[in-house]
Order: C-alpha cells, then structure tokens, then sequence
C-alpha cells in the first residue's frame, strides 16, 4: 500500500487545506493545523510513535484514526470531525488522543465507531449520527472538567463506559441495545473528582437476584441497570436515572410516582438496597435526594411501598406554590402532618442547595412561602425564582429516630 509521509509538516492558516491524501496517511513528524484552516484525510491516519498533531483548526477524518504519538491541541478551539466514508470507523491505538470539540457523524453503519484507544474532550462532544461502541473494543470516551454533549439519541451515543472528570454535574450519553438511556450526577467539590457510567439494556436478575431485597423494595425493574463507579473522587454526589417507555417496564414507571426509586445492588450485604429517589414525570427520571450516595455499583429503578408515618394517618403533598395571596397554594400545603408534629421540613433548588428548613411544620406559622429563611444555605429572606425545588420531609419516633422519609417535587411560581 502507497504510503504519504508527513515530516514536519505545518499546515498554514487558510480557507482551505487539502486532503492529505486517499490511502494511508502515516505522520512521523510535526503535524498542526492552525485556527481557521481545514484539513483532513481520506485515506486512514496513524500518528506513529514519533508523531505529533496539534489541531486547533477543522480536521475532518474519513476513515480510521490511529495514535501511538501525541494528537492534541494547542488553544481553546480545534473540532475533529469522525466523517464515514468507507464504513466503519476505528479509534484505536496505544495512546490517548485529546481533543478540544469532536464531532461523531458517520451513518453508513452501526455501530459506526469502534473505540479501542482513549479520546478525551475538553469542550463539545456532537453526537450527529453513529454509536461509539467502546464496550466490545475496550476504548473510553473522557470528557474533560466543563466539557458537555449534545445530539445524543438512541442513533447517536456512547455504548460502553463514559468516563466524567471534574466538579460539574453531568448527564452520562450512554446506551445500550439502540437505546440512549442516560444517568446522571450531581456536582462533586472538585476538579480532581471523577465518575464513570454504563448502561445494560439487560436483566439484571441473573447476576443480582431480585428476591434478594429489602423489604420496602416490592418490584425491581428486570429490563435495564446502570453501572455508576466513582473513579477517582473525595466527595460523593446525588445520582439521576432516567425512565422510558420503550425499555421501562410500564408498572415501574407508572402512578404513583412516589413509589419509584432508585436501587443499588449491595455487595456486602447481597441484597438489593433502597437508596431513595424523587420521580419526575415530566422528565422522566428519577433522583435521589436525601442524602447522596455512599457507595457505588449496579443501580436501577424500582416499586417501594409506602409508609404512613403517623398512627395510619395518611399525608397529602400539595406540590404546587404559589405565593400570591389569591387564597390557592399561597403556602407549601402538607396535609395531616400536624398529626405527626415530630417532623422536620426541607426544600432544596435543583442544584441541591437547601433554601428552607424547619420542624413541627406549619404549627406556628412556619410554612414554605417561596421565601429562603430559617437555617437556609441561601441568604435568609429572599424571594426566590421561579422553578422546580424538591422537598424532604422527615418523620421522628418518640425517641428522636428517624421513622420514615418523603421526599418529593415542589413547583413554585409566582402567578
């Protein structure tokens, strides 16, 4: 096979670079394309040992790419576009490749990228059309700290393990069997903190019996699970699994929605664990939000049974707050909590801030009015914006335990 050679080769800023060639492309040398040049390769790229590209331009590859030397960039610009023209396309080699925005568009088969090496972005992952498959190659997708996604469906995403570093939270875009059916965590304090995720369009029985459970759990979903590991991680973090119809066993996802939480396969305990959860229908997942999570492993969605907390006295939420004195929801309604006045009160914004936080609620005046104030993480009386919240309520015993929890949506507007 005819060979192009690259030996410090530099590719000046233009409108337009050639292709560097229609068979294989083997650079040994010095390899960079500058901002606002376009460059590319028909035929396939192997980045030997002592190989160097730096793409901070546009880099359109049409078949495989392959590094064993350095593939990176030098500011904060540079796309690498994965563009099939052949089939599909492997990501291989012995060391890994950083890019600043990729871009996965190949829709000639699936999966379309076969990913053996390791590839971190630092920016925008675009999931055009085409599933990396890193799970039968053995490769990882990384996306660095403030690095996203878009695009993702179930024709365009991850099947295998993603890998989040950094302290933002983060929607994992992995799938399984041409299904995106993410995960997701909340913020970790760190930049250093990492996590990974996968998800398994397969029964989970076999491997964690669903008859080995607490037993609140009553229905465990035997459909899908998800692997979440914290990877490298000081901190822990709240968990996100989402729900759909077309792999969601319908009695798992259906009313009432506070029945549905999140399980975790305990492997000291050989038992299914339940690790709570606030389920919102409009989104289609589920969250948990009293406390974040202590350990880490198989997770999935399941029926828990409720539990009243007082003398068989039931309680109804009210979820919906609107603070404008026209006599309707102008306060956080519980009713017949007043039975239970061993209680304690808490609301949260969606980035797991508490902005309100009481006890004996609603015995003294003290109810949730949209207003931050008590022993509030957020500054004492100040109104706050519209949007969803989630609420914790908590049940004592007679000797000051914990009897059972709740935990919920609360939507708050002003109107």
């Amino acid at each position: 096979m005819k060979k192009n050679k690259i030996n410090q080769l530099l590719v000046l800023a233009s409108l337009f670079a050639p292709l560097l060639g229609m068979s294989q492309t083997v650079n040994t040398g010095v390899f960079t394309i500058m901002p606002g040049t376009v460059a590319g390769s028909v035929g396939a790229i192997d980045n030997q040992t002592t190989g160097e590209i730096y793409n901070d331009g546009d880099f359109y590859v049409y078949s495989h790419y392959h590094n064993d030397g350095i593939v990176t960039f030098l500011g904060n610009t540079g796309l690498t576009r994965m563009r099939g023209l052949f089939g599909f396309q492997d990501l291989s080699g012995s060391i890994p490749m950083e890019w600043y925005n990729g871009e996965f568009n190949n829709t000639l088969v699936q999966p379309a990228f076969h990913l053996s090496n390791e590839v971190s972005i630092a920016n925008e992952g675009d999931f055009q059309q085409g599933i990396v498959d890193d799970d039968n190659h053995g490769g990882l997708l990384v996306f660095e700290d403030d690095a996203y996604h878009i695009n993702v469906d179930d024709v365009s995403h991850v099947d295998g393990f993603v890998r989040k570093n950094g302290d933002d939270a983060f929607k994992f875009p992995i799938g399984d069997g041409g299904y995106f059916r993410y995960s997701g965590i909340s913020n970790p304090d760190f930049v250093t903190d990492a996590f990974s995720s996968k998800y398994f369009f397969e029964n989970s029985d076999p491997l964690y019996p669903h008859s080995s459970k607490e037993d609140i759990i009553d229905l465990i979903d035997n459909a899908e699970y998800w692997k979440v590991e914290k990877t490298a991680s000081a901190t822990d973090v709240f968990l996100t699994l989402s729900w759909d119809e077309d792999t969601t066993p319908t009695e798992i996802y259906a009313a009432p929605y506070d029945e549905i939480h999140i399980v975790r396969w305990d492997q000291n305990e050989m038992k299914w664990i339940d690790e709570g959860g606030v389920a919102d229908p409009n989104l289609k997942e589920v969250t948990t939000v009293i406390d974040p999570l202590t350990a880490y492993g198989d997770f999935t969605l399941a029926r828990v049974r409720s539990v009243l907390p007082c003398s068989g006295r039931s309680i109804n939420v009210y979820n919906a707050v609107s603070p404008n004195e026209d006599g309707l929801n102008d306060y956080f309604i519980i009713d017949g909590i007043r039975s239970c006045p061993k209680n304690k009160v808490e609301v949260y914004n969606r980035w797991g801030v508490k902005v309100y936080e009481t006890t004996a609620y609603d015995t003294n005046g003290n109810v949730f009015k949209g207003i931050s104030e008590g022993r509030a993480t957020l500054n004492a009386d100040s109104k706050l914006p519209v949007g969803t919240y989630f609420y914790i309520l908590t049940f004592f015993d007679e000797t000051g335990g914990t009897k059972v929890k709740k935990s919920g949506y609360l939507y708050l507007n002003y109107k």
